[in-house]
């Protein structure tokens, strides 16, 4: 009696463990409802006016989007790269951008806007590109 209810519990332990595990698409839609909500409206960067993520779960892509006050010019665009890339940097290191995701096959593609929404600069940030971003 003692081993069957053991069994049933042990089924039910896992079974409430597999229904706690989250699949990447799980995390995917609930990584960009959480930057909507808490990270982007305290979000603060040089020039940034207002970000936003956007989750494509068929495509297992997230873009994030950066809008600046910046006039779209070539001289505008090399200056922006330097910014941009420490600004990526910091959001991989405060986990703004989460490696576990990239990690799992999900490409995070961050879009730099001018004032008038074309875009500045764009990176896509894959498995293989965050080995060099490290």
């Amino acid at each position: 009696m003692i081993n069957k209810i053991s069994k049933v519990a042990f089924t039910l332990f896992v079974v409430m463990l597999l229904i706690s595990c989250k699949n990447t698409k799980q995390k995917l839609q609930e990584y960009v409802v959480t930057y909507n909500e808490t990270i982007a409206p305290g979000f603060r960067a040089e020039n940034v006016t207002l970000t936003t993520a956007r989750g494509y779960i068929n495509d297992s892509k997230i873009e994030l989007r950066f809008e600046t006050n910046l006039k779209q010019n070539e001289g505008k665009k090399i200056a922006t790269a330097v910014a941009f890339a420490r600004m990526r940097q910091s959001m991989i290191k405060n986990e703004q951008i989460p490696t576990e995701l990239i990690e799992e096959g999900v490409e995070f593609h961050l879009y730099y806007l001018a004032d008038d929404n074309t875009v500045l600069n764009k990176e896509v940030l894959t498995k293989e590109s965050l080995q060099y971003l490290k």
